[in-house]
């Protein structure tokens, strides 16, 4: 069938099925999906176990052998491999290039390590599965407060995570850098020693006080009424009034009479974040699979802003990473190169071949563009840099391809 030849002879469906084609190719390119780079499937996972105090040959005896027997199990499995350090063991499970569907996969590895929970020694801390280390946060923003405290700035950045989780867009909403809070009781040991109590006495006494149990309920007829005990600690004050009996005795002291209580954070930090220098926390922002990274930018900024409206002078959010800012400066230069392809081969088509031949060859390159970003959108490939470079290259095959289909009929 020559198909030139059919389309000649049904010139008008052929008009009707380019400019259909023109439509649907401007509405796919509304609606495809654009990020910086290229969605692609990560086929690794880490099964991370603490042992405080373990040497890396008991680490490595005791935990990652046990885990990595279960592992092999995995009838997916393409290979497995095994750091073990002083209280940590790291087991990364790789699975074959073969499977793309990794839900089932992580789910069936999480009920194999399961098993060997029990077999481990006591004072482990895990086993852990993350599957998600190699999750991309395209939007990183921080927080910072002049006179404002850790706690007061984590207060802000949750409520700012609630309202980024509600953007279709988004897939996941980290904080970094915020600080571990801490009741702490400093007391003075010969302070207890006049008392004749130790630590250790002291720890149980207000164990046993900030006790949270069921206090079992009543039946009212078709009512039941839960009854709470009372005496939990609600604030630091009431560790402060905390009663304490003195051993062999019937006398009893306030706690604050024998230690120092305040709140106050981890010291040393286990992590920091600063801008500029200034003390923060760090939001970041990951985008989901197969979404649109530049309307992920607008609504995120938009967000942000209605945020900044009803926050206190002082706390302020600053742009570390804004990466649909770059998708979009360049999905913007490869229209700018399309554009200057398509005039600059009219003005010469024309020139040299005339209207109807030139016309014929500019519409060449457009048509083909629209039609590859509607097939494109079909087969759910977005707009990357690799995809933009690809078309890219094309861009110049069209116009040599456009020239020789002109020479052929001339």
């Amino acid at each position: 069938m020559n198909i030139t030849r059919l389309a000649i002879d049904n010139n008008r469906t052929t008009l009707v099925l380019v400019v259909v084609l023109i439509l649907l190719g401007m509405q796919a390119y509304k609606t495809i999906p654009r990020a910086y780079d290229p969605g692609f499937i990560i086929r690794a996972a880490q099964v991370i176990t603490y042992f405080p105090g373990g040497s890396p040959e008991r680490v490595e005896q005791l935990i990652s052998d046990k885990i990595e027997k279960v592992v092999q199990e995995l009838p997916e499995l393409d290979f497995v491999k095994s750091e073990s350090r002083t209280g940590v063991s790291i087991v990364t499970v790789n699975i074959k290039e073969s499977y793309s569907d990794m839900r089932p996969i992580w789910d069936s590895l999480r009920r194999k390590v399961d098993k060997v929970t029990n077999d481990l020694p006591s004072g482990v801390i895990g086993p852990n599965v993350n599957d998600e280390f190699g999750d991309v946060f395209g939007v990183v923003m921080t927080l910072t407060g002049e006179g404002y405290s850790y706690s007061e700035l984590k207060d802000v950045a949750d409520a700012a995570r609630d309202e980024l989780l509600h953007i279709s867009e988004v897939a996941k909403v980290e904080i970094h850098g915020e600080q571990e809070e801490r009741i702490f009781v400093e007391y003075d040991n010969a302070r207890l020693s006049e008392l004749n109590l130790t630590p250790l006495q002291l720890s149980q006494i207000l164990a046993n006080q900030n006790v949270v149990v069921s206090g079992g309920s009543i039946r009212l007829d078709k009512e039941r009424i839960e009854l709470e005990p009372s005496g939990n600690f609600e604030n630091v004050n009431d560790i402060r009034r905390a009663t304490i009996q003195l051993p062999g005795t019937t006398d009893v002291i306030y706690l604050e009479n024998i230690a120092t209580i305040k709140r106050d954070y981890i010291d040393p930090a286990k992590k920091l974040v600063r801008h500029s220098g200034t003390p923060a926390l760090a939001i970041a922002v990951s985008m989901r699979e197969g979404g649109n990274n530049i309307l992920l930018g607008k609504e995120v900024r938009q967000t942000i802003k209605q945020l900044e409206a009803q926050l206190p002078i002082g706390v302020e959010f600053q742009w570390v990473n804004f990466s649909p800012q770059e998708v979009e400066d360049k999905v913007d230069d490869f229209i700018g190169n399309l554009l200057q392809a398509v005039a600059v081969v009219a003005a010469v088509m024309l020139f040299s071949l005339g209207f109807r031949t030139g016309i014929v060859v500019s519409a060449l390159i457009p048509l083909s563009m629209i039609s590859t970003i509607f097939v494109m959108n079909q087969l759910d490939i977005g707009l990357d840099q690799i995809s933009l470079a690809a078309l890219i290259i094309a861009l110049g095959m069209l116009v040599d391809n456009g020239i020789v289909m002109s020479e052929n009929i001339m």
